[in-house]
C-alpha cells in the first residue's frame, strides 16, 4: 500500500469511527430513553403530591368522612448502603427478615448494585405519631424519605358498608387506568368506589434535585416545573346520620338488613346491614390485620352487605305485588272473595294458613295475610292469558309486571355491587318440569304467589316496591348522593320517574287500604302508631336452612308519604316479632325525632339473635 492509499485508509477509518459514535449518541440521546431516564432518575427525585379526598356529608350537613394527615415511608433501594437498618426495624416493629422480604418484593433484588433509582412505598399510611419517631432519626436512614398523604377518618362509626373503604391499587387497575401508579389508593366499595372520580382529586408532583452523593439539594429550578394537587370534590349524601345510627343500634346482635327511602325522591335515608363494623378499622397500616379479622368472622360475615347484596324470599310482603297484578289484569277485584280451610285446597292444604275469618275479600286477605287467598289470586293471573290461554304466556306477562317494579334486575343505584334478585324465566321452568308440562299449580306449589319458591329480592328492592306502592304506581331510582361539590342542585339523573306496568291508581288505593288494615286490625296492629297513619305488611319468609326470616315493609303517612321502610331479620320467625317493631320504631324516629315506646325499643336493642343458632343455620341467603 503506497503513501497516498494509506492516507485515505486512515482517514476513512477515522471517519467510520466518528460516524459510529454519532449514530450511537443519536440512538442513546434521541431514540432510546433508557439512558436518558437513568440519568434523569439519578439527578431528580419525583415526589407525588397526593390530594386530599373529598369529604362526605349527610343530608343535614353532618360530616361523615373527612381526612387525617398520614405519611408514606418511601425507599430508593439503591441508596440503602449506609442505612441504619436495625434502628428502622425497631421503630417499625418489624424484623430484619421482614425488612429484606419487603425490599426484595418491591425491587426484585437485594443487590444494591442492581437497583435503580425508583421510589417505592416501604410503609404506608403512617399516622403522625409514627412519622414523628421516623423524622427524629431520618438522617440515619439513607435511602428513605417521607411523603405526606391523607387517610379517611370517621367521626361517628356508622354506615361502614354504605361509605365503603379505600385500598391500594393492583396491577390490573394500573394497566387499565393510566392515572393510577403503584402505591396509589382507590375506592374499593360503597360511595368511595361509586364516586371515585369525584373524590380522588388530581395528583401533583414535586421535582427534587440530587447531588452526586444522592443528597436532596432542593427543588428543581425553584419549583418551576412542579404541579400542585387538586383536592377532591365533597359529596352531599341523602343519608340521615342520626337515623342510620339509631337503626344500627336496633339491629345490633342480629343478622339482616334494612332500607329506608324517601319515596318522593328515591333518596336513601338509611341503609343498614347487620352485623356491621367500625369503618375506622379499615384505615391506615392496620388495614390488612383488621380486614383479615373481619373476613374470618364466618358467623356474622360483617363484610357482607346484606341490605344491597343478600337475596331473600320476600315472603308474604310479596302478596301486595300479586294483588296489584291481579287487579290490573282484571282477574281480581277488591270485592273478590276466596275461602280458606287453614290451607290451599287445590294442593291438599298446602301452603298452610293460620286461623282467621273465612271467606274474605282483598282487604281482609291482606290484613290477615291469608296464604290460600293469594294462592288463588296467583293461579288466576297465570291461567288467564287473554291471547293464547297458555300458562307459559301468562307467566311471562306476570314476570314482566314484577320486573317493572325493579325486581330481577339492577335498580341502577349509585352504589356498586347491588344484586339483581331472582325472578325465574319460563325457560328455567322448562328445564325443571319439561316444555309445555307445567301449569300455575306446578310452579313451586304456587309459592310465587306468596313470595316463596325461587323468587328472591334484596332489602333495597323490597323497599323500592313499597315506594312504588306509596307513590301509587311509580318510583325514582334509589340513590345515596344528592349533589357533588359546591353545586347544591340534586343530580339530574335522579329526577327520572319510572312507571310500573300497574297504571290504574285505584288499584293501588285498594292495596293501600289493605296495608292500612294490617296496622289497625291485622298482623301489624301490635306495632301501630295511630297518629302516624302507617301502612304495612308482615311477612314470614320460609327458610329451608333454619328458622324462618322475619320480614316487614311499611310507609307513612298514608297520604303524601315521607318514608318507606323494608326490614328482614334472619332466623327471627314471624314478621310481627322482630322486623315489624324495628320498622315501626324507625318510622316513628324519622317522622317525630323521638320514640315513645321505651320497652319495645329496649327489647329490640338488647335482643341477641346471632348466638341462639349454630353457625351452620346462618348461611341462608342466595
Amino acid at each position: 500500500m503506497n503513501q497516498e492509499s494509506r492516507k485515505f485508509f486512515i482517514a476513512g477509518f477515522a471517519l467510520l469511527v466518528a460516524v459510529l459514535y454519532v449514530v450511537r449518541l443519536f440512538y442513546v440521546q434521541i431514540v432510546d430513553d433508557k439512558y436518558k431516564l437513568d440519568a434523569r432518575n439519578q439527578a431528580f427525585l419525583y415526589v407525588t403530591d397526593y390530594p386530599p379526598r373529598g369529604a362526605i356529608y349527610d343530608r343535614n350537613g353532618k360530616l361523615l368522612v373527612y381526612n387525617q394527615v398520614a405519611y408514606d415511608l418511601m425507599v430508593v433501594p439503591r441508596d440503602l448502603k449506609n442505612c441504619d437498618t436495625a434502628g428502622l426495624c425497631k421503630i417499625l416493629n418489624i424484623t430484619i427478615e421482614d425488612f429484606k422480604s419487603r425490599l426484595k418484593r418491591l425491587s426484585g433484588s437485594l443487590d444494591f448494585a442492581r437497583q435503580d433509582y425508583r421510589s417505592h412505598i416501604f410503609e404506608s399510611q403512617m399516622l403522625p405519631e409514627l412519622n414523628a419517631r421516623i423524622q427524629e432519626r431520618l438522617y440515619k436512614f439513607d435511602g428513605f424519605y417521607v411523603q405526606s398523604r391523607t387517610v379517611r377518618k370517621y367521626p361517628t362509626p356508622i354506615a361502614a358498608h354504605l361509605l365503603g373503604y379505600i385500598g391500594e391499587v393492583d396491577d390490573r387497575i394500573t394497566r387499565k387506568d393510566k392515572y393510577y401508579k403503584s402505591g396509589d389508593y382507590i375506592g374499593k366499595s360503597g360511595i368511595e368506589k361509586g364516586y371515585e372520580e369525584y373524590l380522588r382529586g388530581k395528583k401533583g408532583v414535586q421535582i427534587k434535585m440530587r447531588d452526586v452523593h444522592n443528597n436532596i439539594k432542593g427543588s428543581f429550578k425553584n419549583g418551576l416545573y412542579d404541579t400542585a394537587s387538586v383536592p377532591g370534590l365533597s359529596l352531599m349524601s341523602t343519608l340521615d346520620a342520626d337515623l342510620q345510627l339509631y337503626v344500627e343500634q336496633l339491629l345490633q346482635n342480629k343478622i339482616g338488613g334494612l332500607a329506608a327511602i324517601d319515596p318522593t325522591t328515591g333518596e336513601i335515608l338509611a341503609l343498614v346491614t347487620s352485623p356491621t363494623y367500625d369503618p375506622n378499622l379499615l384505615v391506615g397500616r392496620d388495614f390488612p390485620k383488621n380486614y383479615s379479622m373481619l373476613l374470618q368472622d364466618t358467623l356474622g360475615r360483617p363484610l357482607f352487605n346484606r341490605a344491597l347484596q343478600a337475596m331473600y324470599p320476600p315472603g308474604s310482603t310479596f302478596k301486595l305485588m300479586n294483588s296489584l297484578i291481579g287487579l290490573q289484569e282484571g282477574t281480581l277485584t277488591p270485592q273478590t272473595t276466596y275461602g280458606c280451610a287453614r290451607g290451599f285446597p287445590l294442593l291438599g292444604g298446602k301452603p298452610k294458613c293460620h286461623p282467621h275469618g273465612s271467606p274474605t275479600d282483598l282487604e281482609g286477605a291482606i290484613a290477615t295475610s291469608c296464604n290460600s287467598y293469594f294462592s288463588y289470586v296467583y293461579k288466576a293471573i297465570i291461567d288467564n292469558n287473554k291471547v293464547t290461554r297458555d300458562t307459559k304466556d301468562g307467566y311471562e306477562r306476570w314476570r314482566q309486571y314484577v320486573l317493572s317494579f325493579g325486581v330481577g334486575e339492577k335498580l341502577g343505584t349509585d352504589l356498586p355491587f347491588d344484586a339483581k334478585g331472582i325472578v325465574p324465566t319460563s325457560k328455567y321452568y322448562d328445564k325443571v318440569f319439561g316444555k309445555n308440562a307445567w301449569k300455575a299449580l306446578t310452579l313451586s306449589g304456587v309459592g310465587l304467589g306468596i313470595g316463596q319458591g325461587e323468587l328472591s329480592v334484596t332489602p333495597l328492592q323490597m323497599c323500592n316496591i313499597v315506594c312504588a306502592i306509596a307513590n301509587r304506581g311509580h318510583f325514582y331510582t334509589p340513590h345515596i348522593i344528592r349533589s357533588v361539590g359546591k353545586d347544591p342542585k340534586p343530580l339530574p339523573q335522579w329526577a327520572i320517574k319510572h312507571q310500573t306496568m300497574v297504571t290504574n291508581k285505584q288499584h293501588f288505593e285498594a292495596v293501600v287500604q289493605g296495608m292500612s288494615s294490617v296496622m289497625t286490625a291485622g298482623t301489624g296492629r301490635g306495632v301501630n302508631v295511630p297518629e302516624l297513619d302507617m301502612c304495612g305488611k308482615t311477612g314470614t319468609a320460609q327458610n329451608p336452612h333454619g328458622d324462618d326470616h322475619s320480614v316487614f315493609v311499611c310507609f307513612a303517612p298514608r297520604n303524601n308519604p315521607k318514608i318507606c321502610v323494608a326490614v328482614l331479620v334472619e332466623n327471627a320467625g314471624y314478621g310481627s316479632a322482630w322486623a315489624a317493631p324495628i320498622a315501626s320504631l324507625t318510622i316513628e324516629r324519622y317522622l317525630t325525632g323521638k320514640t315513645n315506646r321505651p320497652e319495645m325499643e329496649k327489647n329490640m336493642m338488647e335482643g341477641d339473635l346471632i348466638h341462639k343458632h349454630p353457625a351452620g343455620k346462618k348461611q341462608t341467603t342466595h
